[in-house]
């Protein structure tokens, strides 16, 4: 079964000052920008980067009406093609920004920079270690993002390159104190391609958190590390997701059994409390009705999930694919954002590039498909 999560998006918030040496903002908070890893040729190929631009182009377009956009784009031949693109789909790319950086994949939600605010209030990079998902894919001009973001904006860089291994998809906060996280995507230490740091125990990786984040409670699930058919070994933000510091988002028990979630961690999911104690109200959003379909119409064997949705300033963008479920998934979420206008982002390209880690991180595309693409904000 294939995880996806909603990929790429990357985001710039304002931060909120708290004891901590660091603070991390909820998505849902107002941010100058979103970030976007373009897909391109250098690693998987024409046919790849080709099937995935149209749905680069539908985000970047929806974006648009409530923030910019910063492109990374490979060189600057890769930046023509997608202005050129962008240009013939009527994008105005009057609030568009490029930063000329090689990139291995398009999941800049995990490999790209966390935008933090110490407790002076000023406003910080942190570039923490990324590994190609435990090694599984080629990650060494991926995890040179977020220095080099930091250097073009000039920023402060906050380097925890040799301190810790971390994704952005791996956590979910929910901006009062409070992460979630699975241990199979921090802290497992086999089977070794999905190993990110070695010998590092759950208390050290608080520590980390805790100071480098803001948070100050943990809501740990074992989660599965090694599933061949999960690049990301149970990412979080695949199948519970915080509104805000008194709601989350996720599935019912059948389909969190579905997507391989243990009984122990689904009890821990339905019980959970925020910084207060008091218990999250919990929406759940359904698998798709059939399994996906690609726009071929080839059957990848596996449903689709609506729960790695993005969060912009005046959209939400949330995974389709094309079934019946996706209006169901839709009507649900939009009572939840209702300053917000919910938007379709059609992902069945991506999660067929799953594989690559396209949008599909597994578990960075829409589910993480669409784009989860990474949290950074600056005013």
């Amino acid at each position: 079964m294939r995880r996806f999560i909603f990929p790429l998006l990357f985001c710039l918030f304002p931060i909120l000052m708290v004891a901590q040496s660091y603070h991390f903002p909820a998505e849902h908070e107002e941010h100058e920008a979103t970030w976007l890893q373009w897909p391109h040729q250098y690693e998987y190929g024409i046919a790849y980067r080709n099937s995935l631009d149209a749905t680069w182009v539908a985000m970047t377009k929806a974006l648009l009406g409530g923030e910019s956009v910063f492109i990374i784009a490979y060189n600057t031949a890769e930046q023509q093609r997608i202005i050129n693109l962008l240009t013939n789909s009527g994008v105005d790319l009057s609030k568009v920004q490029f930063f000329i950086f090689p990139t291995n994949d398009v999941w800049v939600r995990d490999n790209g920079p966390i935008f933090c605010r110490d407790g002076s209030g000023d406003l910080h990079i942190q570039d923490w270690g990324f590994n190609g998902w435990g090694m599984k894919y080629n990650f060494n001009y991926c995890d040179q993002i977020p220095a080099k973001i930091a250097n073009a904006l000039q920023l402060p860089i906050v380097d925890l390159n040799t301190v810790m291994t971390n994704e952005g998809g791996a956590v979910e906060v929910d901006g009062a104190g409070v992460m979630m996280a699975t241990r199979s995507s921090i802290l497992s230490q086999s089977p070794p391609n999905s190993i990110r740091n070695p010998g590092m125990s759950q208390e050290e990786a608080e520590s980390i958190f805790i100071d480098k984040l803001g948070v100050s409670k943990f809501i740990w699930l074992d989660g599965v590390a090694g599933n061949p058919n999960d690049v990301t070994d149970m990412h979080i933000d695949g199948f519970v997701k915080f509104v805000n510091d008194s709601s989350l988002v996720t599935m019912t028990e059948d389909d969190l059994t579905y997507w391989g979630v243990s009984g122990s961690d689904i009890e821990i999911i339905q019980t959970a409390t925020n910084i207060n104690g008091v218990p999250y109200k919990q929406v759940t959003l359904p698998l798709t009705q059939n399994d996906v379909l690609t726009t071929k119409g080839k059957n990848l064997g596996y449903k689709g999930s609506y729960v790695n949705y993005y969060v912009a300033n005046e959209v939400v963008l949330v995974p389709f694919y094309n079934d019946l479920n996706d209006t169901v998934a839709m009507a649900i979420l939009q009572p939840l954002y209702p300053d917000r206008l919910i938007i379709g982002i059609d992902c069945r390209k991506p999660v067929r590039m799953g594989g690559h880690g396209a949008l599909c991180d597994p578990a960075a595309t829409c589910g993480q498909t669409c784009y989860r693409i990474s949290r950074s904000k600056i005013e």
